[in-house]
């Protein structure tokens, strides 16, 4: 109306005029008044807020949950490491709140693979921005230091129903707090873990790794390198120790499909040949079942020879080096010297193998992407029939006159019934096939794979100061635990149950002795009471009167765990207990101590609880040679753990002293998990292997009925679960493999301890001064993972092997482990 134009159209009335001048005054004003609000909308338009566009036809992953500044680098640094191959995977952040400065440098420097997006899981609108149901899988990240573990967990996995909604049929990764809480993800209709769906519970693989450290000092620290993707850099500056213990820090795990000519191989031949020839170390195969079953990985198999196709799990120093398995040729390669020279042949056998291998993998990947899932080949992210539990073997010898012992189990029963032509039914070892169930004794929990004893009441296993000083423990695990009686559960069922997998002979399980506030392990003891040979004082493992009563100079390992919540005031104070602690123990002194006690049969039923009570070896007179591990919560604080080491605060925890000892550990270094399993979904199912001493599919069913292990009788399929591999840690210093120490080189021991024992060397033990010939009290180890071929032995070195089960008597004699 106030457009006049050229003229051609104007008010010609006094009025008109008067009104247009008006309402152009009054329309300019209003106007103008709303500037600032328009300016405000503009401004505030989040540049967040687009949507993905997949220009370059690339795969993209979304990963969302805990988005914070070290949470992200910590995964990119992993997830884009330069080892890893063809890494042509855009990561696609999708989180409720803008980055923040820091934040915002980190996705400038990555623009080129990483996208950001401001939105929540939890709206299908932004789901679509994100293009989730085009993405390769979806990532949730958790909270690691979280005041309430139960509510993070309960967060995302609503995150995972929300995703799951949306697209049923997109993979899933998702990190949990707490083991209980994936009992609920059961309960998602379209979760699938043979669709590539997995959960990397953090509480469940941390207190593993620290259960392991109890049975093979150190190999938490072997196996937390393993995933993580890491380049190492030696230098002549550093100490002869750091570039050993480097050098296997860039050692990872990587699959790889074997050659034609490993067929018919048996899998010691088939390892032997690979390190030798090759210079990999073979671990695993993949073995496919003849009824067509999911398939499952076999960690040092005997009696089995590899078919056509067989996928190989090897350590190695990157994927480039494995491709080795894959092109070997006998008739091309077996004069070649040079590892380096075995590249890909012209055999015509070996091209038509290749060419069906490429395209059966070819039709999988198609098939895969039709049902959502990777083109890894599928499978299952907890074996139905794990293979391997780590152990600390050292064989207890029966001594004259004591009790009558039947598969390393006491009994009271007249020896004449033990041989009496019929075996025992329900015995551990028992190979009858006709059971009187009425008659069978349950000693192992219904999937086999623990020790199992009926529910006992946590007042039956409490010692008090006088109880446990009158008992004389010995080899057993001290677990100092600082908690408040409304502290959040970290599942203590975690550190147990490796500690009773049912590959270990019943007098090879360790005691466990739990330091701490007997109100908190109340409310933990539902899940610990049918797992045998556990006892609780009721103390603080500040007190030397404690830690002296529980012999902890004695043990085997003495584990410090909190289960306090960090303040929110000074986080860095999380870890002042468990430091305290540590301290505590190294600045203490021991004096003489009773080699053996009479017989405890009449004692309180805590006291029986603590089996044998005879002293196997001195203990040390300094705190500082206590076989200690320290969870920590923040890496930084690994510093004030070692007072004689020079690490610098800004350390990586990797590069720490402790952490290469294998005295420190923290869950920090399970972030590599999550890459590692959307890489490589066997690899995660072969450490769960390694490390929870025997989690199934129905094991996880069974305990998310929240009514604990149940019992189950030792018919021939529950004990042939047994039969799977554990580590031991062997002593140079003597027994048959003596003789290796003597100058001779890594590969001679590898060889002879394969051929000899079927025994598989992973790695070596060794003192941190190499001057030393003997175990001095201040004398420190570290990890060297996969040393070279021709890496020098020394009579002080421990070697880390595999070993087969053995059901009656060990083949090989184990020297006890010296720290």
């Amino acid at each position: 109306m106030s457009t006049v134009g050229y003229g051609d159209v104007s008010c010609q009335t006094v009025l008109g005029k008067m009104f247009l001048i008006l309402f152009i005054l009054v329309g300019l004003a209003l106007f103008a008044s709303s500037i600032p609000e328009i300016i405000d909308l503009i401004g505030t338009r989040s540049k967040y807020g687009g949507c993905y566009k997949n220009e370059r036809g690339r795969r993209h992953i979304v990963v969302c949950g805990h988005i914070t500044y070290e949470s992200v680098s910590h995964f990119l640094k992993d997830f884009l490491h330069e080892d890893r191959e063809d890494v042509d995977v855009e990561v696609v952040f999708l989180h409720r709140a803008e980055p923040d400065l820091e934040f915002e440098g980190l996705l400038k420097r990555q623009h080129t693979r990483v996208k950001y997006f401001q939105g929540s899981l939890m709206n299908a609108m932004d789901l679509e921005r994100a293009k989730v149901h085009e993405a390769d899988a979806c990532l949730v990240l958790a909270n690691k230091y979280c005041p309430d573990p139960d509510a993070e967990d309960a967060a995302n996995i609503m995150r995972v129903i929300s995703i799951k909604n949306y697209s049923d049929d997109i993979r899933v990764i998702i990190q949990l707090m707490q083991y209980h809480n994936k009992a609920y993800l059961l309960n998602i209709p379209s979760w699938d873990w043979k669709q590539g769906d997995d959960v990397i519970c953090l509480a469940e693989l941390k207190l593993g790794f620290i259960a392991q450290s109890c049975l093979a000092p150190g190999f938490s620290t072997m196996m937390a390198n393993l995933f993580a993707m890491r380049s190492f850099k030696t230098s002549p500056d550093m100490a002869a120790w750091q570039n050993d213990y480097l050098q296997g820090t860039g050692c990872e795990m990587y699959t790889e499909t074997l050659s034609p000519t490993f067929t018919g191989m048996t899998f010691s031949q088939a390892s032997e040949l690979c390190f030798v020839k090759l210079k990999l170390l073979l671990l695993a195969i993949e073995v496919k079942p003849e009824d067509g079953g999911d398939p499952k990985i076999s960690i040092n198999p005997r009696r089995s020879k590899l078919p056509t196709n067989t996928v190989g799990f090897f350590i190695a120093q990157s994927a480039e080096e494995v491709k080795r398995a894959w092109f070997y040729c006998k008739a091309c390669h077996e004069d070649v010297k040079d590892e380096n020279l075995i590249k890909k042949c012209k055999c015509k056998h070996l091209m038509t193998f290749r060419k069906g291998v490429r395209a059966i993998q070819l039709v999988g990947k198609t098939m895969a992407n039709k049902t959502g899932a990777t083109p890894a080949t599928p499978f299952s992210a907890a074996l139905s029939k794990p293979l391997l539990n780590i152990k600390n073997s050292v064989m207890a010898k029966e001594e004259n006159g004591s009790k009558p012992v039947m598969n390393g189990r006491p009994t009271n029963k007249p020896a004449d019934q033990q041989k009496n032509g019929k075996m025992e039914v329900g015995i551990a070892d028992d190979q009858a096939k006709d059971f009187d169930f009425a008659k069978t004794e349950m000693k192992y929990d219904s999937t086999g794979m623990f020790h199992w004893t009926p529910a006992r009441s946590i007042e039956d296993c409490i010692l008090d100061r006088n109880q446990a000083a009158m008992t004389v423990l010995n080899g057993h695990v001290v677990v100092c635990l600082f908690a408040d009686p409304d502290s959040p559960l970290i599942g203590l069922r975690n550190l147990v149950m490796p500690l009773r997998a049912s590959n270990f002979h019943y007098h090879e399980l360790k005691h466990v002795v739990i330091v701490g506030a007997v109100d908190y392990l109340r409310r933990e003891w539902k899940t610990l009471q049918n797992l045998p040979k556990i006892s609780v004082l009721n103390g603080s493992p500040l007190s030397r009167a404690d830690l002296r009563a529980v012999n902890v100079n004695l043990c085997d390992m003495c584990v410090i765990l909190s289960a306090k919540v960090p303040s929110n005031d000074d986080p860095t104070l999380a870890d002042k207990e468990a430091i305290l602690a540590s301290l505590n123990i190294k600045a203490m002194t021991f004096g003489d101590i009773i080699t053996n006690i009479e017989s405890m049969g009449d004692s309180k039923d805590a006291l029986n609880n603590m089996g044998d009570t005879t002293v196997k070896r001195p203990g040390p007179i300094y705190g500082t040679n206590v076989p200690m591990i320290t969870e920590l919560v923040n890496d930084s604080n690994v510093q004030f753990l070692d007072q004689d080491d020079d690490d610098d605060p800004d350390t990586e925890l990797y590069l720490t002293q402790p952490f290469a000892c294998g005295t420190a550990f923290a869950v920090s270094v399970l972030d590599s998990l999550m890459s590692t399993t959307y890489f490589n979904q066997n690899a995660l199912t072969l450490i769960r292997s390694l490390i929870t001493g025997g989690a199934t599919p129905e094991l996880e069913i069974i305990l998310a009925e929240g009514a604990g292990l149940r019992g189950g009788y030792s018919t021939p399929d529950t004990l042939s679960h047994r039969d799977r591999c554990r580590v031991g840690q062997i002593s140079l210093s003597d027994g048959p493999l003596a003789t290796f120490g003597e100058g001779r080189k890594y590969q001679d021991l590898f060889v002879a301890s394969l051929r000899n024992y079927g025994m598989l060397c992973i790695g070596l033990y060794r003192l941190r001064d190499a001057a030393l010939t003997t175990v001095d009290a201040t004398s420190k180890r570290y990890v060297i993972t996969n040393p070279p071929f021709d890496f020098g032995l020394l009579p002080t070195d421990q070697v880390y092997v595999l070993l087969p089960f053995e059901r009656k008597q060990s083949r090989f004699s184990f020297s006890e482990t010296e720290v």
